[in-house]
């Protein structure tokens, strides 16, 4: 490798300490850089430890408002979700902190980027395409696909040894090794105990949440309002507690989310490099504005749009997850899901209780919902006779059906 001063994309915790350690001891200039993305990090004492284990510098952005407005937000207009489950918490994180990256390397003059992702994860594509697709002549040093550091480090076990041996302190253990990733939207949980799918996570794993069993005895009860699909206020109906800005609204669901337990996942998931893992996830906030965004959408908006729509959402989710996000697909489906959410506008309430958010109510001027034309004690403009030639109409294939292959046996 040659000496050129390395950007190390720096999180303070085992991986990382170790990569800093080890490019210095390769003779690089190593300069640090820290996102604050929301994580709950006493940025201060990792700086010290930084520069104590050898970087020229530590640069410590505040990027929680960017990484709300410009990626969680929209994400959750565009009702994006993995794999039917996982609300992209990291994913997101990752285009976010590589502007960050890209735009520090120019300002220290630094060619190189490094990083702490393994060569089996997600993490490593995430940032790379970004950092490419935001300065194609960066180049980048990922550690833990060099043959020289993966033949002397197997894993984390040898990391610890490793930090022991140069006196970096680091929080994780041999005891419970797992692997924390957290912003301001979730922490997730990998690694360690948890790589055996059929090991449920300790209770103490969880930080964001407490246990649904010992939550609150009585819902919390809040108003959301969207305009455009866009959460825009959020308000505890008893308090009258009321957050308008983005980073205040996901704030604010977090604590009233983790009060209740909501928002916790333990899944087995499927890598962009086709291996399965295991993680744990909690998300509290962005789950109640999911729920919620979702049940308005349906409320709004047109049958035929809302499945187009959830096409594309599942498409677009596949790209954030796999790296895409500055990407002309994603560039090109972000702009479908956003004209769809022209008409998803008006509040909705939600019981907050025992680990579930629960839509009970809705309101906006936008939905083609028409109560006459539903209810069933009015007959309305739809004529109940209509309803004879539209079932007669689709009963006509399953008949002919029946004439030619007999009775449909269903087995």
């Amino acid at each position: 490798m040659s000496q050129e001063r390395i950007l190390l994309a720096y999180s303070g915790g085992l991986d990382t300490s170790c990569i800093l350690k080890w490019l210095l001891e390769k003779g690089h200039e190593v300069i640090c850089f820290m996102a604050d993305v929301g994580q709950e990090e006493d940025f201060g004492a990792a700086r010290e430890k930084a520069l104590r284990i050898g970087a020229t510098d530590v640069i410590v952005k505040d990027m929680k408002q960017q990484f709300v407005e410009r990626f969680v937000w929209p994400a959750l207009q565009m009702g994006l979700i993995y794999e039917d489950r996982y609300l992209l918490g990291t994913s997101l994180a990752r285009p976010c902190i590589s502007i960050g990256l890209v735009e520090a390397a120019a300002q220290r003059g630094c060619t190189i980027i490094s990083h702490g992702a393994t060569g089996k994860g997600n993490d490593q594509i995430r940032f790379e395409l970004s950092c490419y697709a935001l300065n194609p002549t960066i180049k980048v040093i990922a550690p833990w696909r060099l043959p020289e550091f993966c033949e002397r480090f197997q894993g984390r076990t040898d990391l610890l040894e490793y930090a022991k041996k140069n006196n970096i302190p680091v929080s994780a253990t041999t005891k419970a090794p797992w692997s924390m990733d957290a912003n301001i939207m979730h922490i997730s949980y990998e690694s360690g105990l948890l790589e055996d799918p059929a090991i449920a996570a300790p209770e103490e794993l969880y930080q964001m949440t407490q246990s649904p069993q010992k939550s609150a005895e009585t819902p919390t009860t809040v108003e959301i309002i969207f305009k455009d699909g866009a959460a825009v206020r959020a308000s505890e109906l008893i308090s009258g507690k009321t957050m308008e800005r983005p980073v205040d609204i996901l704030t604010f669901l977090n604590k009233i989310g983790g009060e209740h337990g909501v928002g916790r996942i333990d899944l087995v998931e499927n890598r962009f490099l086709g291996l399965k893992s295991r993680g744990v996830y909690e998300t509290p906030g962005a789950t109640i504005l999911h729920v919620a965004h979702r049940d308005l959408e349906v409320y709004c908006l047109d049958r035929e749009v809302f499945r187009v729509k959830s096409f594309l959402a599942s498409k677009m989710a596949d790209y954030v997850y796999n790296g895409f996000w500055y990407s002309p697909e994603a560039e090109y489906v972000r702009s479908c899901l956003v004209a769809s959410q022209r008409n998803v506008t008006g509040k909705v309430v939600l019981e907050i209780f025992k680990g579930h958010a629960m839509a009970v109510s809705r309101e906006s001027i936008k939905s083609v919902y028409n109560q006459e034309l539903a209810s069933m004690d009015v007959h309305g403009s739809l004529s109940p006779y209509a309803a004879t030639g539209f079932i007669e109409v689709n009963a006509m294939r399953l008949k002919e059906h029946h004439r030619v292959f007999g009775s449909a046996n269903m087995k």
